[in-house]
């Protein structure tokens, strides 16, 4: 294969003409107008229509979700819009919201603006919580069937395996990092005893305060990497702080959760285990993509020692936060 193949550069055939035909495909007419947004894992594009608003466009990563996986986002996303939870669903055009050309797969938007939550304030975190609660309230209401679950062999085994076989680390770290990381699955896995067995809901997944926009309160976006997991995947992400600054922080979001979401405090005893899959799985991901070229320029201090250094340092504290207590939320 080319170096330029699928395989490794997914999205080099895909230039502004190739997403303006994509898109007057469905019988939408541009306007010429293309405005690349902050995306890496997809593609995504404001794109001017003539006669009406701009709409936002996403090309998956060809490979990464089968189709069935991708309608399974829409309609979770569909279901959320539908009990009236602000979220951006995929537009229906032509009875459809997963659309094909080319052999780009691709679902249109309506363009909401909005700024970053100020999670700084209680109001704000209450007015989450609420919504997160009765998100997952819609997303207990069935189970996922091709969507993947949020695994520690995914998120810890497989990107620690990828990153060791790939030879990623600098000499000098690899030994380090082979011996911390087999510690860190151990207490991740012991984290994830202690809590029990739980009731694995359908998530936003990736509930970062970067896919949540606020204009005159919250608005949802970005289900890409909807998945089945603990309910405390979708709030810890909210946190921030000090462990006391934490605790307040989370029990104002269990405040408007619980309005709408039974929560068992038993999953506050992930919080640090999660974070550390996030970060394995983060460096993990890297590797897996630094064939795409926009990876390389975004991300150019993923192949210099200082980030294994400083990554190895941020994964020793989280194994002594993983030995600590769980956090206590007060009544």
């Amino acid at each position: 294969m080319t170096q330029n193949s699928e395989s490794t550069t997914p999205y080099y055939r895909l230039d502004p003409d190739t997403v303006i035909q994509a898109i007057e495909s469905v019988g939408l007419e541009c306007d010429g107008r293309l405005l690349a947004l902050n995306s890496y894992e997809n593609r995504v594009y404001q794109v001017g229509i003539e006669d009406a608003l701009p709409l936002v466009t996403k090309f998956y990563r060809p490979g990464r979700w089968s189709d069935a996986q991708i309608l399974e986002e829409h309609e979770f996303s569909l279901q959320i819009a539908s009990a009236e939870i602000p979220l951006i669903p995929p537009m229906e055009i032509n009875g459809r919201t997963l659309h094909e050309h080319d052999g780009f797969r691709f679902a249109l938007f309506e363009r909401r603006g909005g700024h970053a939550p100020e999670l700084d304030q209680k109001d704000t975190r209450i007015w989450l919580g609420r919504f997160l609660g009765r998100i997952h309230a819609v997303g207990a209401a069935q189970d996922f069937a091709t969507r993947p679950q949020l695994t520690i062999q995914r998120f810890g085994h497989q990107p620690v395996e990828e990153l060791l076989a790939g030879q990623w680390l600098p000499p000098h770290l690899e030994t380090a990092f082979e011996s911390l990381a087999s510690d860190l699955l151990t207490s991740i896995e012991a984290s994830f005893e202690r809590v029990g067995e739980f009731a694995g809901i359908r998530l936003h997944g990736d509930c970062h305060p970067g896919n949540i926009l606020w204009r005159d309160g919250p608005l949802f976006v970005d289900l890409d990497d909807c998945r089945s997991g603990p309910a405390i995947q979708d709030l810890w992400m909210l946190l921030s702080g000090e462990v006391e600054e934490m605790a307040g922080q989370m029990k104002d979001v269990l405040e408007g959760y619980t309005q709408f979401y039974h929560f068992s405090r038993r999953e506050l005893g992930l919080i640090e285990a999660l974070r550390t899959l996030r970060m394995l799985h983060h460096a993990g991901w890297l590797a897996k993509r630094w064939q795409d070229p926009a990876f390389p320029i975004a991300f150019p201090w993923f192949g210099e020692p200082r980030y294994w250094e400083d990554l190895i340092l941020s994964l020793r504290e989280q194994l002594g936060r993983m030995h600590e207590p769980a956090l206590q939320i007060p009544f």
